[in-house]
């Protein structure tokens, strides 16, 4: 998109939810509660995975990795929309839409990747446990995480350059309340069909490797599990797992909603409220998902929490 179509282009317009200012008040309140304990849940994981050498394993490793992945991705959006629900002045800069649709898609792209990868940590675990730690080599563990955060700014950056350089002639009010893929080809005044098949190309690719990789781990580990005799056994193997299903699930179902769809049947609106669940809400919950039930996360809690009262 060339900035320059006007003389006085300074950048764009996110509308937001500016055509409902009673739902902008409730979206506020919400979602700075909701940012807020996406800080301290994600925070925590991170922290916990660092202090406690129990949690210093490859499920704890990606999970941080995921946790970290989540406080940028929600970072890089929610603290904008806060400002702009309670201001008049909704506007954001060319090079500030340029970074924000760059972060966003990187950090989009790595998590489908990494959500791959930690199934198949699981796999490893349940169906190879003699030779997990064999497997799982820290080393390898490191490559598939950089791995999963290069490929993930790769794609983002062939999208983003694909997206900007689509001619705007003057317009620059997005129907979003960030700086999106569809709400920006949308500005454009030409034919957009080839940029939009080449980036739905990218889409399903990013997206459907990492499915086709969840689906062979997990259909290995029902097969596993369902050889396991005892019932104990049984729910402990899928305990393990599903707490990593919830996740998928709650991601690739709004992801592969926004991204992979014909732009002819996108409702504003419903993608608004699409991207608000997968920005603040997916990223909010993970934490939970991951530690109400997991006994050696709320140990791990517990043992800091006495470490820092002894110490007074």
């Amino acid at each position: 998109m060339d900035p320059k179509n006007g003389s006085s282009f300074t950048g764009f317009i996110l509308l937001g939810f500016s055509d409902r200012p009673q739902l902008e008040r409730v979206l506020f309140v919400v979602l700075l509660i909701f940012y807020l304990l996406t800080l301290l849940g994600n925070t925590t994981i991170i922290a916990l995975s660092l202090l406690d050498p129990h949690l210093q394993t490859p499920m704890y490793f990606f999970l941080s990795n995921l946790s970290f992945l989540d406080l940028c991705y929600t970072t890089s959006t929610v603290p904008q929309l806060l400002v702009h629900l309670r201001g008049a002045d909704k506007s954001i800069s060319f090079s500030g839409c340029v970074a924000q649709l760059f972060i966003a898609l990187g950090l989009g792209g790595t998590e489908c990747i990494l959500l791959g990868v930690m199934a198949f940590d699981r796999y490893a675990a349940v169906c190879r446990p003699l030779h997990y730690t064999v497997i799982m080599h820290p080393r390898l563990c490191a490559l598939m995480a950089s791995a999963s955060w290069f490929i993930g700014f790769a794609n983002s950056s062939l999208q983003t350059v694909l997206i900007f350089l689509v001619p705007l002639c003057g317009r620059n009010k997005i129907h979003h309340f960030f700086c999106e893929v569809t709400p920006l080809l949308k500005l454009a005044c030409v034919d957009t069909t080839g940029n939009e098949n080449e980036i739905f190309f990218a889409s399903v690719i990013i997206l459907l490797i990492p499915v086709a990789l969840i689906t062979f781990s997990y259909g290995q580990i029902v097969r596993a599990v369902l050889r396991i005799k005892s019932a104990t056994g049984q729910r402990k193997a899928f305990g393990t797992c599903g707490s990593h299903l919830t996740v998928v699930s709650l991601f690739y179902g709004s992801a592969i909603y926004a991204y992979v769809q014909p732009s002819n049947n996108y409702s504003q609106d419903q993608g608004k409220f699409i991207s608000l669940f997968y920005t603040i809400v997916t990223p909010m919950a993970n934490p939970f998902i991951y530690t109400l039930r997991n006994k050696d996360v709320m140990g791990a809690m517990r043992k800091v929490l006495c470490r820092g009262y002894d110490s007074r």
